[in-house]
């Protein structure tokens, strides 16, 4: 893990970057389609020599009978000039100029009512932000303090835009989310501004190659710098789950899991390992704060985690936690430092409240003035303590350079009525620190969001399944409702009222697609292809074949270590007790995937044929999971080749799954439940959101330390911002529980949750619970029959 000095002297790699070209073509050919493309690219070919300064005074000079055509080209493929800011432009350019911004040159024909000025459609904070450094003297970093719904992503947009329209490279623009989805939202939206600044008549807007998740760019960066710190190209990144797998290798191995006292799980220790690298913290203290039944096992973990690390590094296999690390430990050599932070002028951050300590420090050290560094986020809806995350990244921002970080907050909102944004910004405004910010809309509305009293859980239940019905009667589609839950438990109520209603949803927040065993199996086929060294994978893989075991996958994989030719090491490989005719057709398919002949994506095919006739004997449903089998080769046809497949479907899986009361069809209308985390970034007309209490929210495992009471606060507020014209928190009396079996009833009472006091209650409706609550019988006091069945049943026979 060590990035050896020696690396630091070796030449840094000439880098392809984009660049600006002047195409000159006569004002009668069409400006879309191919025959305007080659007419315009052998126009170039015939009248300007390969290596002409379109920015000369000579091709100022050109005759004024021919329209200039603008476009940004990114051709990676071939060396590229060095990039030239266009600061001298043809005498037929327009000047437009934005209040907030310096003069952005078009062309003639680019200007227009609706592309005079790209920051026109903004409000006057976006603007800022979209204008914020264009002028030396403005050089320091930004950040921006976008509440819920205040249109940060536009913001973000515009502000790639105006930094493209004043001469920024876009190879040369960094733009960091925190899912991929984000990512191509944000080059999408990019690209639909820039067009409609330049007058692109369906031609395609420049390409954004290094917007993506930090965990994807750190994938990146490393297939590029591998050979200079010691990585093999063809490393491989292992998922939560392999990651787990192999830390239970090593538990085992070091005799750890046939330890007398109860020594932490493999699903814990990665869990561990995990906080201790992202936060920065030592061992001791992660175990003090996090995990205090673990701290006994101190000396232990410490070489676990060792054993551990050594285990990667013999597989040439990284986990997600070190695609990170490697990354920062990377920027800890001044020469890659250098080099790393000098490949991007412009580095811009989506959602820096979530980012944990290593994130921060690897922003910090790449620009570490501060100039072109641009974070955007909310320190109200910071949520992910849980990841590691610290709301402290962004809270301590503006002071963590020598001249202090420009702060501007977007406070109109977008999405929300006025009356759930002030009860929205009274409960936050209840945080202990946080930037002051009061959300406003043009949005007007009676309706003030409703705290609803309910009897217990079934109660809850049937109000909301009511009320979702209701709506949908009045036109309200049940896609436009969403059902907000602190964790997914708190569902179960409402998931049996919703299937003995008929009523289908889709959950977000339980298994996802590729944690699916058969899923995971044809991964693994995959990933062993690609790194024979990958004990995980290989050890999976092995066990599909009937007659072999863990012993027997262990004697295969020990004999590939010491193997110079893996594929060859298979064919000749004989399992004690296995099938020799099904050994030898899956020595077949490797042999198939090792030389890659077949090409991506009927790799994959290979895989699944391969892999059916093992379904029905490992699993059952077995035709339900052929579906799914079929439904990843669908998806693997929009990667270009298997080791991007890998490495993207690793780094950004699919997120939802279903549990459908009746399965609905894709075009079918169906109601959302949602964890507050997975619905964080989304919206919905109506919004419930359910078990409002203290004991849920805050949750009862939170309620420690200060600052999980305060991220607790800022889950409710998320959870309040999601909705747009309807809101309903709701507040069960009670709660059964099957542990209490002493005095009374099994129900214990909860409060109202503590972050809405009696004192903002008039920023609600209060609705108190329509049916009485049942009374409590002394122990053993029966309730009376309201009709006698047995003596109904003995006359039947007098």
């Amino acid at each position: 893990m060590r990035i050896h000095s020696r690396f630091a002297r070796w030449r840094p790699r000439p880098l392809s970057r984009g660049h600006l070209r002047w195409r000159k073509a006569s004002r009668k050919t069409p400006r879309g389609g191919l025959a305007f493309l080659v007419g315009a690219w052998l126009w170039r070919k015939r009248h300007w020599p390969p290596d002409a300064n379109v920015f000369s005074r000579a091709a100022r000079q050109r005759p004024a009978d021919t329209g200039w055509i603008y476009s940004i080209l990114v051709d990676a493929s071939a060396p590229a000039p060095a990039f030239r800011r266009p600061d001298a432009m043809p005498t037929d350019l327009l000047s437009v100029t934005s209040p907030a911004s310096p003069a952005v040159a078009l062309p003639a024909w680019a200007v227009g009512p609706q592309h005079a000025d790209i920051l026109a459609e903004l409000n006057a904070e976006q603007r800022a932000a979209a204008a914020h450094g264009l002028a030396d003297a403005d050089a320091r970093a930004l950040l921006v303090i976008a509440g819920a719904g205040t249109g940060k992503t536009s913001a973000l947009a515009h502000r790639v835009v105006n930094l493209i329209l004043h001469g920024a490279d876009p190879q040369r623009i960094l733009l960091l989310t925190f899912s991929r989805r984000a990512a191509q939202e944000m080059a999408r939206r990019a690209g639909q501004v820039l067009s409609r600044a330049l007058g692109l008549q369906g031609g395609e807007p420049p390409a954004l190659p290094w917007a993506g998740t930090f965990h994807g760019v750190g994938a990146r960066l490393l297939r590029d710098y591998a050979p200079r710190i010691g990585l093999a190209e063809n490393f491989s990144i292992h998922d939560r789950g392999d990651a787990e797998d192999l830390m239970g290798m090593v538990r085992h191995a070091r005799g750890l899991s046939a330890t007398a006292a109860r020594f932490p799980l493999k699903g814990t220790c990665l869990g561990i390992y995990s906080r201790v690298v992202n936060s920065g913290a030592p061992l001791a203290e992660v175990l003090a704060r996090a995990y205090p039944w673990c701290a006994q096992w101190e000396e232990e973990l410490n070489g676990l985690f060792t054993g551990y690390v050594q285990a990667k590094q013999d597989q040439q296999a990284l986990d997600y936690d070190d695609l990170l690390l490697y990354w920062a430990e990377m920027l800890g050599d001044p020469g890659l430092a250098a080099e790393l932070g000098g490949r991007f002028d412009h580095v811009l951050v989506d959602e820096y409240q979530d980012t944990n300590a290593l994130q921060a420090g690897i922003l910090l050290a790449m620009k570490p003035d501060g100039k072109g560094l641009t974070v955007v986020g909310d320190d109200a809806q910071a949520i992910y303590s849980f990841r590691a995350a610290t709301v402290r990244n962004i809270l301590d921002f503006p002071q963590r350079f020598a001249t202090p970080a420009r702060v501007i907050t977007l406070s109109r909102n977008y999405r929300s009525s006025q009356p759930i944004l002030e009860a929205s910004n009274a409960v936050i405004a209840q945080a202990a620190e946080r930037f002051k910010k009061d959300l406003w809309t043009d949005r007007h509305s009676s309706l003030k969001p409703q705290l609803v009293a309910v009897s217990d859980e079934a109660g809850q239940a049937r109000w909301v399944a009511d009320r979702v019905l209701e709506r949908r009667e009045e036109g309200l589609r049940l896609m436009a409702q969403a059902v907000l839950f602190r964790t997914s438990s708190h569902s179960a109520a409402l998931e049996l009222e919703l299937a003995r209603r008929n009523i289908p949803f889709v959950k977000f927040g339980g298994l996802k697609f590729l944690e699916a065993g058969h899923i995971k199996d044809a991964l693994a086929v995959l990933r062993w292809a690609q790194n024979p060294r990958s004990r995980v994978a290989g050890f999976r893989v092995a066990q599909l074949l009937p007659g072999v075991g863990p012993a027997t996958a262990a004697r295969l994989m020990d004999t590939l270590a010491d193997a110079a030719d893996p594929v060859s090491a298979i064919a000749g490989f004989v399992p004690a007790q296995g099938d020799i005719e099904a050994w030898r057709g899956f020595a077949q398919l490797y042999a198939a995937l090792a030389s890659g002949k077949a090409g991506w994506p009927a790799e994959l095919e290979l895989v699944t044929r391969w892999i059916a006739p093992h379904l029905e004997r490992l699993y059952e449903d077995a035709r339900v999971r052929q579906g799914d089998l079929q439904q990843l080769s669908r998806l693997a046809g929009a990667y270009g080749s298997r080791e991007r497949f890998l490495t993207e479907l690793t780094l950004d899986p699919p997120d939802a799954t279903s549990a459908h009361a009746g399965p609905p069809m894709r075009d079918e209308d169906y109601l959302i439940l949602s964890t507050i985390h997975s619905a964080k970034g989304q919206e919905w007309k109506a919004v419930y959101v359910l078990n409002a209490v203290d004991g849920c929210i805050p949750c009862d495992i939170s309620t420690g330390a200060s600052e999980e009471i305060e991220e607790e606060r800022r889950l409710l507020y998320v959870a309040m911002t999601r909705a747009r014209d309807f809101l309903h928190v709701m507040v069960p009396q009670r709660f059964y529980v099957t542990q209490q079996t002493g005095m009374g009833d099994r129900h214990v009472y909860g409060g109202r949750t503590r972050f809405i006091p009696d004192s903002l209650l008039d920023k609600f409706d209060l609705l108190p619970r329509p049916e009485p609550l049942e009374p409590i019988r002394p122990k053993g006091e029966k309730p009376a029959p309201a009709m006698d069945v047995a003596a109904r049943i003995r006359a039947r026979w007098r």
